[in-house]
């Protein structure tokens, strides 16, 4: 049931510490009906914990309580904090039955077992390592926690399942390591090249590919169908709209609490459905209008990834007189004594994309900037940074 977000009955207790079995009990006991948790991670270097108290106001931080905090409505167990990579960072609501749901039909999907345990090496403040903890809850197992991202670590943890994003993956990849360690890989947060899926599979690694986001408890989609109680749609907009017991309780000091459709959340990306699976296209505000044209900027990052010559790649909108926006590729070489050329991508796009989504300018990096998510850090791009 949705709740109104200006009725708070329930103390928020923000954490800023590195993942452990402190924050493990405190979202434990959240979910039992204790104070809800907002997770932050300390130390990051945008600042993201020190906006994301100002913004959301918890009524304790690490236990201490602040004179202008405020509580949150009863249903709520858990405030995730949005990256804030667009202004101030958004709360977003997660009742105690919406993230058992959400871990519950993982584990019906992945076939895990009770007493299966769960490596937790994402951080807790997003919801992609959250929810790992909820899983290990409801295996009744005691999650192993690391507090960072160690290749070496990962893969001498004993975990039989873990959740990565794409560039941890790929490091375990560079290690040519038994992957088949894990019964499960569940792999999401950003897009993912189809060959390192493959290199990965040729390693042993059962892979499920998710989708989702925080207002969805994390990963609503595996590998293109949507899990147990989760419904898709794709609207007239070409946006992917999703209902189920997984949908967040809203956005806290926000109204209206949700963007709903008739009890559906509108996400901000394109899809489409085909044979029953979901195709993510890209993000709504990632199109590019180049010459009148309208180009989704993954997609055309998705062909460019393919290239025997690159080794990553994401493709931003430019500001240029004469077409509006350029379709500009952020390239990393695979070897970077023999970076590709603008027209080697654009002889490349020929065949595989309409002519005016090709690239029009070109950029190398030694490295894509990323988010703490995994996510591609587009902003920084934008700005040049």
């Amino acid at each position: 049931m949705w709740r109104n977000p200006s009725h708070p009955d329930r103390p928020l207790h923000a954490i800023v510490q590195p993942p452990g079995p402190a924050l493990f009990t405190a979202i434990r006991d959240a979910l039992d009906g204790g104070p809800a948790v907002l997770p932050l991670s300390p130390g990051h270097s945008s600042g993201h914990a020190e906006a994301a108290l100002a913004a959301l106001r918890p009524t304790h931080v690490d236990g201490v309580p602040r004179s202008d905090g405020t509580g949150v409505p009863g249903d709520v167990a858990v405030v995730i904090a949005t990256s804030g990579s667009t202004g101030a960072p958004k709360g977003v609501m997660l009742s105690a039955t919406a993230l058992r749901a959400s871990a519950a039909a993982s584990l019906r999907r992945v076939e895990a077992s009770k007493g299966d345990r769960w490596l937790c090496c994402l951080p807790i403040s997003h919801v992609s390592g959250l929810q790992v903890l909820v899983r290990a809850l409801l295996s009744e197992s005691e999650p192993i926690i690391h507090p960072g991202f160690d290749p070496h670590a990962v893969l001498t943890s004993g975990a039989h399942h873990v959740s990565l994003v794409p560039t941890q993956l790929h490091r375990l990849v560079e290690l040519a390591a038994d992957l088949s360690v894990f019964r499960t890989i569940l792999l999401g947060g950003a897009a993912v090249r189809p060959d390192l899926l493959d290199r990965a599979r040729d390693l042993g690694a059962r892979i499920v590919t998710t989708y989702g986001m925080s207002e969805t408890s994390g990963g609503c989609v595996y590998d293109g169908q949507p899990l147990y109680n989760v419904d898709l749609k794709i609207g007239a907009d070409g946006l992917i709209r999703i209902s189920g017991p997984v949908l967040f309780s809203g956005y806290r000091f926000a109204e209206p609490p949700a963007p709903l459709d008739g009890g559906w959340f509108v996400t901000s990306d394109l899809g489409e459905l085909a044979g029953g699976r979901l195709r993510v296209l890209g993000r709504a505000d990632d199109v590019i209008n180049t010459g009148g044209e309208k180009v989704v900027a993954a997609s055309v990052a998705a062909v460019l990834c393919t290239h025997p010559e690159i080794a990553d790649a994401a493709v931003i909108g430019t500001p240029d007189p004469e077409w509006g926006e350029l379709v500009t590729a952020v390239v990393v070489p695979a070897n970077p004594d023999t970076p590709v050329k603008l027209s080697q991508l654009r002889a490349y796009c020929r065949d595989r994309l309409p002519p005016h989504a090709a690239p029009r300018d070109l950029r190398i990096l030694p490295r894509l900037p990323l988010l703490p998510n995994g996510k591609t850090d587009l902003v920084r791009l934008r700005a040049g940074t």
